[in-house]
């Protein structure tokens, strides 16, 4: 009787390990989804300052928009000082004023 209780707890330690390992690798993987988007908007971020000040102008952010008229009204939105450009801050976050 005794080996079988010691089988199945050395089974029920096991499970519970490769349980704890799942759950890291799970965890591991949803923190680097998290962190796509925000890699991907300091890409576009560099790509838009053209001049590389660390700043985009109202013209770097227009050029090339489709719809010059929603990207002035995202870029006001965005720029939440009014000085007339983003800073990294500032175009990583929605806007909200």
């Amino acid at each position: 009787m005794k080996p079988i209780l010691t089988t199945i707890a050395t089974l029920a330690v096991g499970a519970a390990f490769a349980v704890a390992a799942d759950d890291a690798k799970l965890a591991e993987a949803a923190k680097l989804a998290a962190e796509k988007p925000k890699r991907e908007l300091e890409e576009v971020f560099k790509t838009k300052d053209t001049n590389s000040d660390g700043f985009i102008s109202k013209e770097e952010f227009l050029a090339g928009a489709k719809n010059p008229e929603m990207a002035e009204r995202v870029f006001k939105k965005k720029d939440t000082n009014g000085d007339g450009k983003l800073s990294k801050e500032e175009f990583m976050t929605h806007g909200k004023k």
